[in-house]
């Protein structure tokens, strides 16, 4: 029986059946002819992600495999289930699955000193409910590496592919927020996902992966999911319910999804009767690659477009910081440790600019040409002209990065002081504001009428009015941003806008850009998973999105374009309040 005649039948309380009245069909049975795999058992201990713990865990090797080639692999959290090496028997011999090797895995525990008198702690609530990339790390670093140090019962050493798009992970329950959360932190190493009465509630935050999904922009990802009616409902919220939030999220931003809703309870009865179907599914046109899908209607793909990718375009520094750019669309970037700024033409040829900037750091072109610089290193803001002739604006100050209006009034966050400097044309300089966390990224509104200023250490970019002195007044936290589970503070670096006033914000988590309201419409991924310093539009059309990341420098295009605060201002269109 294939998903759709599933889909029919069980669609929600269904008459045929009674509450968890499965019976699983034949594909969920031994059948005569069709070779039998082997599961094997072995204990993991030693986990540096998850000291102490020790755990089982299963290798299901099919009768197909052999050693010459890397198998496809499957994840499974709480060891075997869902009838599943019965199922790759079956589903292998009928070549409607890859040959694959299955890694049914249980959650970790310390053992007590004492069982008589102590209990163990039990990881499985920490390491499946809890979001972050711990627990993909701990199958991608940890244990797939000991499960290919093993050997099949007659010797045969096993081969794992290490190709996302050969693996899918799942489980039920806290284990299948726990495969999605590994694929979602991973999607280059889990491509496919099976989701059973997954436990997107708020135990750990799960909660959040509807409004996260809805943000992000989309990953490579194919999903089934699976749940009933009579699923759990408490503290947390309902299970059903936050299944069917999952399923609207991910079809929202054009994931490529499936789900099957019966009258179940919190059991795995109707996932055991779907899981050959949905493996299926799953692995349908392999090896085709999963792609990101189509037709998203996440306001992230607005700003991206369809195929928009990143492209390196510089590497081999030390740190890349400051992106700025000229009048031509040019972009000049700064590489700390070297104290250098580099230039990236328009044919997108990068050259040195200037040499010995005194490990400069911010940049940004001022309305008569001149390039403005953080010198840290020398306690100074310069400016250099287009011979990369250096003149000091002002001294004795601590920099990070700097903005300048049409009238020449420039503004320098200070971070070691928590301060904002101002600087006039003239070279006088005072205090303007003090007391944020980490003041970091500073940028005017396209109408210059209000001060940006993100604070790496906390939650949110802040929002000044400038009065007409280019003193500051109605200072308010203003631009919330998201923070990644387990930490306090965004990492809120460098910041660009575009003509439509949404401001861009290099953070932990991607790109983050907010509405004129505060809000945020819409995360980038990052290039790399290193320190995301900076973006800045860029291009002849200013329509490419250029971005310091650690040692390189990428750009993608955009269907938006940058705005200059070297040039006219722009007054954008009232926001969606």
């Amino acid at each position: 029986m294939r998903l759709s005649a599933f889909l029919s039948l069980f669609l929600f309380a269904s008459p045929l059946f009674a509450a968890d009245d499965y019976v699983p069909g034949p594909d969920s049975k031994p059948q005569e002819g069709v070779p039998k795999g082997e599961v094997l058992k072995f204990e993991f201990k030693g986990s540096k992600i998850f000291p102490g713990t020790v755990r089982e865990y299963w290798v299901y090797v099919p009768a197909q495999y052999t050693p010459d080639k890397p198998a496809c692999v499957h994840v499974n959290q709480d060891g075997v289930q869902f009838q599943a090496p019965v199922v790759f028997d079956n589903l292998i011999a009928k070549k409607e699955i890859p040959v694959l090797i299955g890694v049914f895995v249980m959650h970790g525990r310390v053992p007590a000193d004492d069982p008589k008198t102590q209990l163990d702690r039990y990881n499985r609530s920490y390491e499946y409910d809890g979001l972050g990339d711990n627990y993909a790390r701990f199958i991608l670093e940890e244990l797939l590496p000991e499960v290919e140090k093993q050997k099949t019962g007659d010797g045969r050493p096993i081969h794992l592919s290490h190709d996302g798009n050969d693996r899918s992970i799942g489980g039920s329950s806290s284990g299948a927020i726990c495969a999605f959360t590994a694929a979602w932190e991973r999607p280059e190493a889990f491509s496919r996902v099976f989701s059973s009465i997954g436990t997107f509630v708020d135990q750990r935050g799960g909660n959040h992966y509807p409004a996260m999904i809805r943000k992000h922009e989309p990953k490579a990802l194919r999903v089934f999911l699976q749940d009933g009616s009579n699923d759990a409902n408490g503290t947390g919220g309902s299970w059903f319910l936050a299944n069917q939030e999952m399923l609207s999220a991910l079809e929202f931003s054009g994931y490529e999804v499936n789900h099957i809703w019966g009258d179940g309870g919190h059991n795995g009865k109707h996932a055991t009767l779907v899981f050959p179907d949905a493996m299926r599914w799953l692995w349908k046109d392999w090896p085709k690659p999963v792609t990101k899908g189509v037709g998203s209607k996440a306001p992230v793909m607005e700003v991206l477009g369809e195929g928009s990718q990143w492209q390196l375009v510089s590497e081999g520094h030390g740190f890349t910081e400051g992106p700025a750019t000229n009048a031509k669309g040019e972009v000049f970037f700064t590489d700390i440790p070297n104290s250098r700024i580099h230039k990236i033409a328009l044919d997108g040829k990068v050259s040195v600019f200037a040499e010995n900037t005194g490990k400069a750091n911010g940049l940004m072109f001022g309305p008569d040409g001149r390039l403005f610089a953080c010198a840290n290193g020398d306690k100074q803001i310069v400016a250099y002209d287009e011979s990369a002739k250096k003149t000091v604006i002002a001294s004795d100050i601590e920099s990070n990065d700097l903005c300048v209006g049409l009238n020449g009034n420039l503004y320098v966050t200070d971070p070691p002081n928590k301060q904002v400097w101002l600087i006039k044309p003239d070279g006088s300089k005072r205090i303007v504001d003090k007391g944020l966390a980490f003041p970091n990224g500073v940028r005017l509104t396209p109408d210059q009428s209000l001060l940006l200023v993100a604070d790496m250490k906390g939650q949110f970019v802040w929002s000044w009015h400038i009065n007409a002195d280019g003193t500051l007044s109605a200072k308010q936290p203003y631009h919330h941003l998201r923070l990644p589970d387990g930490m306090m503070e965004s990492g809120a670096d460098g910041m660009t806008l575009d003509t439509k006033g949404r401001l861009y914000i290099c953070t932990h988590l991607g790109i983050q850009f907010c509405d004129q309201a505060g809000r945020v419409n819409g995360i980038i991924a990052r290039p790399q998973r290193k320190w995301l310093a900076n973006c800045v539009f860029g291009g002849a059309n200013f329509d490419e999105l250029f971005a310091c990341n650690a040692d390189k420098v990428f750009k993608r295009k955009t269907t938006v374009k940058g705005v200059r605060s070297a040039e006219a201002t722009i007054k954008p269109d009232k926001p969606r309040l």
